[in-house]
């Protein structure tokens, strides 16, 4: 439990930081800690709902809802299929999957996402929900695809942050709601929550000092980097 209140305190202080990466952070012990993989998704998302509704309320103002809605959409639609799925997928193949996904990620993100410019588009947004409803449903990490469209949509890392916060909000929502019904949100998995619910808040309180110093200028090479970082944090995880 103390290793799970440290995790808290570094995946809220990534995600207050960065807009992103609580489930790729923690999700590199959590399915250790827990009894399935299942709750560990579950945990992680209960978590990280927790760090961005606390966001996204304090941030509401700079929230555009057009450059929201085609995205969420698909990814509610695509990430509960994806849990539908992980319940008839057992522990070691996903945790090969994972393995596998994320290896592609890393390669991909360290080399060649500052050199792609991503336009603001519908087929965009529905190509970016589709690989974050996926990655969400299977992994608990829906990040990278959506930050990437969030960055190049938003003039500024405010806006940026209210839409990726308001996105994983409802995102984990219905992924909660679906792990429920799927038999994932246990005993285990609330005894957890409380422990680590101390470490998001110590997390946030950090996260939110750094990020007010962050220039606009370098933000988005900010949020690149940790892609790139995170590819490396799963791929000693799974070594």
């Amino acid at each position: 439990m103390i290793f799970l209140f440290l995790l808290s305190i570094g995946a809220s202080f990534v995600q207050r930081t960065t807009g992103f990466g609580f489930g790729i952070f923690i999700m590199t012990a959590l399915p250790f800690l827990l009894p399935s993989y299942g709750e560990a998704t579950t945990l992680s998302g209960l978590l990280a709902m927790t760090t961005s509704a606390v966001v996204s309320f304090r941030m509401r103002r700079q929230l555009h809802v057009r450059r929201l809605l085609p995205i969420l959409l698909t990814f509610m639609v695509v990430s509960a299929a994806a849990i539908f799925c992980l319940k008839r997928m057992d522990d070691i193949l996903l945790r090969r999957i994972l393995g596998v996904v994320l290896i592609l990620v890393s390669i991909y993100f360290a080399f060649f996402s500052q050199r792609i410019k991503i336009p603001a588009t519908i087929p965009t947004q529905l190509t970016a929900g589709t690989l974050s409803g996926l990655m969400g449903g299977f992994f608990g990490m829906q990040g990278p695809p959506a930050v990437l469209y969030f960055v190049s949509a938003s003039k500024d890392k405010n806006e940026y942050m209210a839409l990726a916060q308001t996105y994983f909000l409802c995102g984990n929502l219905l992924m909660t709601a679906v792990r429920a019904y799927n038999g994932f949100l246990t005993k285990a998995v609330g005894i957890s929550y409380l422990y680590g619910l101390g470490g998001v808040v110590i997390g946030m309180s950090l996260g939110a000092f750094v990020f007010k110093r962050i220039p606009n200028k370098i933000f988005r090479y900010i949020v690149y980097a940790y892609i790139g970082i995170s590819g490396c944090l799963i791929l000693w995880s799974v070594s």
